[in-house]
């Protein structure tokens, strides 16, 4: 089972890796630092749990790469908040300014169920608010 901050985690692994143009060149760890506001020892220390957990892939002061497991995990964590947006601007009709917060605390709370009826009654959509797919 994924925690939270695991899951935060592998979003925003996922995110920088989503932009990235070379998709073989990995993540940087210090990119995650700046997304999620939090120092370098944190983020080594969640990476090595990450590590163990057979998420992701990286020698000591190298580029983060997803395991098969991981990259699938960080779609459906990513799926499952872009699905949460669409739903609170769609049918909430929130601010696109609180949407990221709100969309943060929501992800963690909803189930996989919820989430996939979510996605069938929003019709499928194929973009969150921000215009980033949703796989």
């Amino acid at each position: 089972m994924v925690g939270k901050s695991e899951e935060d985690y592998l979003r925003a692994i996922y995110n920088v890796y989503e932009q990235s143009i070379d998709k073989n060149m990995g993540v940087r760890s210090i990119d995650i630092s700046r997304i999620l506001d939090v120092t370098k020892p944190s983020v080594s220390a969640m990476l090595r749990k990450l590590i163990d957990k057979h998420y992701i892939n990286m020698k000591p002061y190298s580029n983060i790469f997803f395991t098969r497991k991981g990259l699938l995990e960080a779609k459906r964590i990513t799926h499952n908040y872009r699905v949460i947006e669409v739903f609170l601007t769609e049918m909430i009709g929130i601010e696109s300014d609180v949407i990221v917060d709100e969309a943060h605390r929501l992800e963690h709370a909803f189930s996989q169920s919820t989430i996939e009826k979510l996605y069938v009654i929003l019709g499928n959509p194929k973009k969150c608010p921000h215009g980033k797919v949703i796989h």
